[in-house]
């Protein structure tokens, strides 16, 4: 039996009908575009005794592929530092093929830079987890990142950037 109303199946992205005219969205396909792993310190780096700073940096990007087709890419870049040196970078970039129908402006913004990357975030973990632990690490558990919130405090970033300054009559 066929999975009625399934977001992935029944987008009918290449079908010209305007039969469904309901809102939705749905990742078409999940990806790894790109991941580098480096040890540049290795062998000395597994012998360190100082407890290592771990910088994570992320980003989000999304592009239009054709038509409500669009790539959304989560960027994560985790350096771990000591006193000696770099003992490992990762840099991760995975994707997503994105497919919307029928959303305002709005809506389809906020799920690109919001909703999609929550959605990717737990395979991108794993993935950044694995690959430390393949270059001869513990294994690294990056902690949730609230994408939704960040989206809200750009949100709010941007208009208050354009916007008059309040009490000043």
């Amino acid at each position: 039996m066929a999975d009625e109303g399934n977001i992935i199946s029944d987008l009918n992205l290449n079908n010209g009908s305007d039969e469904d005219n309901d809102p939705a969205a749905g990742i078409i396909s999940q990806y790894v575009k790109d991941l580098s792993v480096e040890s540049p310190n290795a062998p000395h780096s597994f012998q360190w005794q100082d407890a290592p700073q771990i910088d994570v940096q992320f980003n989000i990007a999304s592009t239009p592929i054709e038509g409500e087709v669009h790539e959304v890419e989560l960027k994560i870049v985790v350096t771990s530092r000591a006193d000696a040196g770099v003992a490992f970078a990762v840099d991760l970039t995975y994707a997503a093929l994105v497919g919307m129908r029928n959303l305002p402006d709005q809506q389809a913004h906020a799920f690109l830079f919001a909703e999609a990357p929550r959605i990717l975030f737990p395979f991108a973990r794993a993935i950044v987890s694995e690959a430390v632990r393949d270059a001869g690490f513990p294994p690294l558990m990056l902690d949730p990142i609230d994408f939704n919130g960040l989206y809200m405090q750009q949100l709010t970033a941007q208009q208050g950037v354009g916007a008059p300054p309040a009490g000043n009559a």
